[in-house]
């Protein structure tokens, strides 16, 4: 067909079917490959490519509909990560950041741009690495963050803007977005339900032998650096990394046998294991002691300065790996498995030992958290224990904590039975709530029950019948409706607690230390309430099938 070009070359006296020789692209520089195959006409090797179609492209993707494209849920969250307070909290961060940071520098990643970059890192529980790389490359989350045309930050430069946001500033941020979720409506405070659960710290299945392994390598990782700083001056370093790996085997050799002689071999291999790692422990010791008094020592300033890192950093790890040491000796030599200070972990010594009866996992290492929720599956707050609590001490200050946060008493409180007790349930009724539905334990053991019949037992119980009516009537009381229509509402927090463990990985946290556990509980607390709230309200937007429209 003609072409529409009015040169000879293509006029339709000339030829109808041949492309207009004029309008054909001209060949790049260089050989390059038919685009066709011979005698092919529909089936090409490669687009035909000029060197408009950079420019082409270009326009094509300012002209693409991007804001189609996001899930219904950014929208929303979009407009609430607007919010003025939310920005300038991380903007006060990034100004104190280092002392001339208002006045020196390159210029840094903007508040907003940080903030929904964290927010969105949570949402999927992506690795720093992967976040870089997937906002780098995708036009929906460049616009979602702010990014637009400039260029991502690197992965490292994401993870020292993350180490800004402590626990502080990461509730602050959660209380604005509870109080926006309240000032649209998505909340009104009058039910609250409350539930405990453990966040694993990040740390491998902690045994004595594994713990000792651990140590002897810091140690002996530190003190080699320090040698390459110093050179030979002063302690001489002596390696046992290759014994103690040798002590590691034959203990776990030993613990796989059978026989009246594995309890004999175990403490053989244990007894050569300590006094290898005592020795790497005496050898640390001096080492910090020659860094004090200026044997070991550089003249370069900066080395100078590496060597006083590498000194603390031996004085941080002496007293756990003293710790690993005794307790090992109290269990192994002396039978004490409970020993005082214990640590399952060099690296995150604070992680706790918490048994709550799982069957798939009955014992777990970490920090215990408190999630308690309002309507609409929104966490009004949280909270990381350092030390475990008995959830029983946990009801009352929660009622308290959603009054401060929604400034409403809730109507309906729930919870399991661990949060139960009689001085919770008064407190909470003089606290104005209408309805608590808290059950007491109920079940017995076989050994319980047969105590119970007991004569002298039956005896007690009769002196004691005046608190029986009460018992009477809280039985009743876990039998009626309101009752049994609250627990099931309670049901779903274990729901909750399930989506913040699979989507936004609060199954283990892989920030380090007592702060990180804070900032990845708290941002991945915030990513499930966005979340919660865009689809609250896109479901309002949404218009409801009447039964005439069904088909």
């Amino acid at each position: 067909m003609w072409s529409g070009c009015t040169n000879r070359c293509c006029t339709p006296s000339i030829n109808w079917n041949k492309p207009c020789a004029c309008l054909r692209p001209r060949p790049l520089a260089g050989p390059a490959p038919p685009a066709r195959v011979p005698g092919g006409r529909v089936v090409e090797i490669r687009y035909r490519q000029s060197p408009q179609d950079a420019e082409l492209f270009a326009q094509t993707l300012l002209a693409l509909p991007v804001e189609s494209w996001w899930e219904d849920w950014m929208r929303h969250a979009d407009r609430l990560l607007d919010d003025p307070e939310m920005v300038n909290i991380v903007h006060q961060v990034l100004l104190k950041r280092r002392p001339q940071s208002r006045t020196r520098g390159r210029l840094s990643t903007p508040a907003e741009v940080v903030l929904r970059l964290m927010v969105l890192k949570h949402i999927r529980n992506w690795s720093y690495g992967v976040l870089a790389r997937e906002v780098r490359a995708n036009l929906v989350y460049r616009q979602f963050t702010r990014i637009g045309h400039h260029p991502m930050p690197h992965a490292k430069t994401l993870g020292k803007l993350g180490l800004l946001l402590g626990s502080t500033v990461v509730q602050q941020l959660h209380q604005r977005v509870v109080a926006q979720a309240q000032a649209e409506k998505v909340i009104r405070g009058n039910k609250l339900r409350v539930d405990t659960t453990v966040v694993e710290t990040n740390m491998h299945y902690p045994t004595d032998s594994a713990l000792l392994g651990d140590g002897v390598r810091v140690l002996t990782r530190v003190m080699r650096q320090i040698t390459e700083v110093v050179g030979e001056r002063g302690e001489k370093l002596r390696d046992r990394q290759r014994s103690v790996g040798h002590r590691l085997i034959e203990i776990g050799r030993a613990s796989r046998g059978r026989g009246p002689q594995v309890q004999k071999k175990l403490e053989q291999g244990y007894r050569k294991l300590l006094g290898s790692t005592g020795q790497v422990v005496a050898q640390a010791k001096r080492f910090s002691q020659e860094i004090v008094k200026g044997v070991k020592r550089s003249a370069d300033v900066l080395q100078q300065a590496a060597l006083e890192g590498m000194k603390k950093e031996l004085d941080t790890m002496l007293p756990r790996v003293q710790q690993v040491v005794s307790q090992t000796r109290a269990r192994i030599i002396q039978g004490v498995t409970n020993s005082a200070g214990k640590i399952v972990s060099l690296f995150e010594h604070t992680s706790e030992i918490i048994r709550k009866g799982k069957p798939g996992k009955p014992t777990e290492f970490g920090k215990m958290i408190k999630v308690q929720e309002a309507e609409n599956q929104i966490i009004v707050a949280y909270e990381v224990y350092d030390k475990r609590p008995a959830d029983s001490a946990l009801l009352v200050p929660a009622i308290e904590q959603h009054q401060q946060r929604l400034g409403v008493t809730p109507r309906v409180v729930a919870g399991d039975a661990g949060f139960f007790s009689a001085a919770n349930e008064t407190a909470a009724q003089k606290m104005g709530v209408a309805q608590v539905a808290v059950p007491s334990f109920g079940t017995k053991s076989a050994q319980r029950r047969k105590r119970q019949k007991e004569r002298w037992f039956r005896k007690a119980q009769k002196w004691r019948i005046g608190c029986e009516g009460k018992s009477a009537q809280r039985r009743k009381r876990q039998k009626e409706r309101w009752f049994r229509k609250a627990q099931k509402w309670r049901i779903g927090c274990e729901g909750r607690i399930s989506v913040l463990k699979r989507r936004h990985g609060l199954r283990r946290c892989l920030y380090k230390g007592d702060a990180g556990m804070h900032r990845w509980v708290g941002l991945g607390v915030i990513a499930d309430n966005l979340i919660n709230i865009g689809r609250v309200l896109n479901a309002r937007l949404t218009p409801k099938k009447s039964a005439s429209d069904a088909p």
